[in-house]
C-alpha cells in the first residue's frame, strides 16, 4: 500500500519546540533532497547554508527560502554557532570541514562517500571522537521504507533462517559520451566509481539485514570508455552468519522500471522457509514453500529521494541527538562498511577472494 503516512515526523514529534539549530555546506544537485527534509523536521531550524558557486547558491535560496549565505564555511560557524552542521559537499572535502566543526563543538551530519581512502576516512572518525562530537555519515539505503519493511520480516523469521540476497541493478545513466553529464559529470572523473558511489550503499544496507561480512569475492569492469572508474559490478558477500549475498550492478544498461532511482533494482532475500522478493516499484511479495506468492502491505511513498529516505535518515539523526542513543550509522559503524568496499577493490584486483580487515 502506498502512503505518505511512514513520512510524518515521529510520534510527539509535533509536539516539541525548535530544539536544534543546523547550518548546510554544499548547493549541488543531491544538496536539495536533503534541504527538503529539514523542512519537515519541526525540531530543526536551518539558519544558513554555505556555498561558493553563487548560481547554485541561488537557486536553494528560491527554493527553500534560505537566504543567509556565507562563501567560507568557517565564518558561518563562527557566527551562527549552530548545534549541527549537514555537509553536503564532495568526498575530498570532508576531512577539513569535519575538523574545522569539531574543534568548534559543531555536531555533524556527513554525506557519504566519507573520504577518498579508507585512512582519511578513519581520521574523520577520530577525530570526532577525539572532539567529543556526536556524528553521523548519511547514510540512506538502508533507511528506504522497503529494507526497513524486509529487516521486519526477517526478525519475525517470515521466511525462517536467511541464507541468501541477490540485488540487481541497472540504473541506465551511464552509457555514451554524455553519461552523468546532466545530474553529476563529476563521476566520469572518479577513479573509482560504482562500487566507490553506489555499492557502499548496498555493502550497508546488507550487513543491516544480514550482519557482519567476513569475505568477498568480486568483478570490476569499465563498460563506457569516456569515463575513468568501473561502472560494472559483481559482489559475492560471504556473512558471518553463514549467508550468502550478491549484488550485481551496472550504471550503463538500462532497467523497465519508470524510475530506475526508486528502488535502483530488484531484491531477492531467501530463507529456510521462503523468500522475499522487492520490484522495481517497490512491491513486496512473500512467497512461503508451498505456499503462493502474496503481496505484503507496508507504508512508503514515492516523494523526495528513494522512498524519502534522506527525511527518514534526517529524521533518525534529530531523534538520536536528542535522546541521546547511538546513531545506526554512525562514524565507527561507517567504517565496517569502508572495510568491506576496500575489500572489494582488493578482491578484482588480485582475482582472488579477500578478507575483511579493519
Amino acid at each position: 500500500m502506498e502512503s505518505s503516512m511512514s513520512n510524518q515526523p515521529s510520534e510527539n514529534s509535533n509536539s516539541r519546540l525548535k530544539q536544534l539549530k543546523g547550518v548546510c555546506i554544499g548547493a549541488g544537485y543531491f544538496s536539495h533532497f536533503q534541504y527538503e527534509a529539514w523542512t519537515r523536521i519541526p525540531e530543526v531550524e536551518i539558519v544558513a547554508f554555505s556555498n561558493r558557486d553563487a548560481i547554485k547558491a541561488a537557486e536553494i535560496t528560491k527554493k527553500f527560502g534560505h537566504t543567509k549565505l556565507y562563501a567560507d564555511y568557517r565564518e558561518m560557524f563562527d557566527v551562527e554557532k549552530p548545534d549541527f552542521v549537514d555537509i553536503i559537499t564532495p568526498p575530498p572535502s570532508h576531512q577539513a570541514i569535519c575538523a574545522e566543526a569539531a574543534q568548534r563543538g559543531i555536531h555533524i551530519i556527513c554525506q557519504k562517500a566519507l573520504a577518498p581512502t579508507f585512512e582519511e576516512a578513519k581520521a574523520i572518525v577520530a577525530n570526532a571522537a577525539a572532539a567529543k562530537v556526536r556524528f553521523m555519515v548519511h547514510e540512506n539505503f538502508r533507511f528506504q521504507p522497503w529494507h526497513r519493511e524486509i529487516k521486519r520480516q526477517l526478525g519475525a523469521r517470515a521466511i525462517g533462517e536467511l541464507h541468501s540476497l541477490a540485488f540487481r541493478s541497472r540504473m541506465g545513466d551511464g552509457w555514451g559520451g554524455n553519461a552523468y553529464i546532466p545530474r553529476q559529470p563529476y563521476f566520469r572523473e572518479y577513479p573509482r566509481l560504482l562500487v566507490f558511489e553506489n555499492g557502499i550503499h548496498f555493502i550497508d544496507t546488507y550487513r543491516f539485514l544480514a550482519g557482519e561480512i567476513r569475505r568477498v569475492a568480486a568483478w570490476l569492469r569499465r563498460l563506457n570508455p569516456v569515463i575513468k572508474g568501473e561502472d560494472c559490478a559483481l559482489v559475492v558477500f560471504e556473512f558471518c552468519s553463514g549467508a550468502i549475498g550478491e549484488w550485481d550492478a551496472n550504471r550503463y544498461n538500462e532497467t523497465t522500471a519508470r524510475n530506475p532511482r526508486y528502488t535502483f533494482g530488484e531484491f531477492l532475500v531467501e530463507g529456510s522457509a521462503g523468500s522475499i522478493r522487492l520490484a522495481g516499484d517497490s512491491r513486496l511479495t512473500l512467497q512461503r514453500l508451498g505456499e503462493p506468492e502474496v503481496e505484503l502491505s507496508y507504508e512508503r511513498a514515492d516523494r523526495n529521494f528513494a522512498g524519502d529516505c534522506c527525511y527518514v535518515t534526517q529524521r533518525h539523526f534529530v531523534d538520536r541527538m536528542l535522546d541521546g542513543q547511538p546513531f545506526e550509522t554512525s562514524g565507527e559503524e561507517y567504517l565496517k562498511s569502508f572495510a568491506v568496499q576496500e575489500a572489494v577493490y582488493e578482491s578484482a584486483a588480485k582475482s582472488a577472494p579477500a578478507e575483511i580487515h579493519l
